[in-house]
């Protein structure tokens, strides 16, 4: 079968490519993200933020148990004490280092039986916290999934233009053999030789170029995984493109699993609960009070030599706030307002969110119909390219117009490399504005 000197010359350069890659890990987009979910420090510390959520919903926390504490002391004194009486009936007393010890110990208990229910609404508002704990750490994850799609197939997309960088490198270098043939024959210059032999090394400082461009690619995504960013791997060889999504059934999708809309739709639960607790405080507070107290005095002077009491105590204890200068109106209606603020920002995101989808909707579409072009265009500058290098070889065209077929073969290509990434980028922004994991995205 008949294959064209130029499709060679990239089947030759993407081998070469491939058979340095087979020493390498090869790393898919799937098992990037896994590495990502379990290394990735921000991921890390949202999901320890959101299990501080977690642990804040509890009925201790929200005021629903009893407190009781327990305290003793002991302590002694020392002093010199001298009494003086009228009359014989008392004796006259002096006592040089009298000790006097004293021995105490309570225990109380002190229980809120009722806050205008303000326990209950401050419960329910620990379990938005933690359901915003939650929403936030999922937030953090798919940000860095999306970041991980875009850095992966860049990954890709430099592969793909150092490949085509290395076919061009093996063009130059025929120009090379066929420009010395020449002249060696007589029927060529030094001057083409020069120029094609310029042109070779422009070539391999841009292949030199673009190895760098996609070491620091590779950089980025051990960096956003977590890991060593010295780790040597390989890439998947093309960018796959989902090329059915739907306009309606991404906004209906968007408007009900985008992560940022919950967050705000969660935000604004926390809010109506917290103008809930503000209104508890309308009411008094009940507290159940039970103690026992014990006391122990002893004294080397005096009278009374050992003084000993103790026993229980119980009762309740009522509060109600009279006046506090209109704080607590104050706090209602900054709440209030703070509510209406929130119910702005959910319709703000809603139409952030269609902004967003109508935005990236549309680069996916002139990126999908850039595809499509390009392909053409690169099936028409391999051909020119291949033509060119047989008049080259014949003597029919000069240098200046092998480099230009060149020229426009490198072009065509990065151009499609580059629509493909577009492409992609746009379906992945796509999907994270409809919140599906990373496991709902077309690899």
């Amino acid at each position: 079968m008949f294959r064209s000197p130029i499709l060679t010359l990239i089947l030759i350069g993407a081998i070469t490519t491939n058979v340095t890659a087979q020493n390498q890990e090869l790393l898919t987009l799937d098992q990037a993200i896994r590495i990502s979910l379990d290394n990735n420090f921000s991921i890390q510390i949202a999901r320890n933020n959101a299990a501080i959520d977690d642990n804040n919903q509890s009925y201790g926390n929200a005021g629903f148990f009893p407190e009781l504490t327990a305290a003793a002391s002991r302590s002694k004194r020392i002093e010199d004490s001298k009494s003086e009486f009228s009359g014989n009936s008392i004796p006259d007393r002096d006592v040089k280092g009298a000790e006097t010890t004293t021995t105490n110990a309570t225990a109380s208990l002190n229980w809120t039986i009722f806050d205008g229910l303000g326990m209950f609404t401050t419960y329910e508002k620990l379990g938005e916290l933690k359901k915003l704990g939650a929403i936030e750490s999922r937030l953090t994850i798919e940000n860095n999934v999306a970041q991980i799609i875009t850095a992966y197939f860049n990954i890709v997309r430099q592969q793909k233009i150092a490949e085509v960088l290395e076919s061009t490198l093996e063009v130059s270098e025929q120009r090379i053999q066929i420009a010395e043939t020449r002249k060696d024959l007589g029927s060529g210059s030094e001057y083409d030789l020069l120029q094609a032999r310029a042109d070779y090394n422009a070539d391999r400082a841009a292949v030199i170029r673009q190895e760098v461009t996609l070491e620091d690619a590779k950089i980025l995504l051990n960096e956003l995984m977590g890991r060593n960013v010295e780790s040597t791997f390989s890439v998947q060889s093309e960018i796959p493109v989902n090329t059915d999504l739907v306009y309606d059934e991404i906004i209906t999708r968007a408007l009900s699993g985008n992560i940022e809309l919950a967050l705000a739709k969660t935000n604004e639960r926390v809010t109506e609960l917290e103008i809930q607790e503000i209104r508890a405080e309308r009411f008094p507070e009940i507290d159940l009070n039970v103690g026992y107290g014990y006391n122990l005095n002893e004294s080397a002077a005096g009278f009374m030599e050992l003084s000993q009491n103790k026993g229980f105590n119980y009762g309740l204890t009522a509060r109600v706030t009279l006046f506090d200068g209109f704080d607590l109106e104050r706090r209602r209606q900054n709440a209030e307002i703070a509510l209406k603020n929130r119910r702005l920002s959910i319709r703000e995101q809603e139409q952030r969110i269609k902004a967003g989808i109508n935005s990236e909707f549309n680069n996916y579409l002139s990126a999908l119909r850039l595809v499509e072009l390009e392909e053409e265009n690169l099936s028409y500058a391999e051909q020119t390219v291949d033509i060119a290098l047989e008049r080259f070889k014949l003597g029919t065209i000069n240098s200046i117009e092998l480099r230009e077929a060149q020229r426009t073969l490198i072009d065509a290509e990065s151009r499609l490399i580059q629509a493909r990434f577009e492409a992609k980028a746009a379906e992945a922004e796509l999907f994270r504005l409809m919140g599906i994991g990373s496991s709902q995205v077309d690899r």
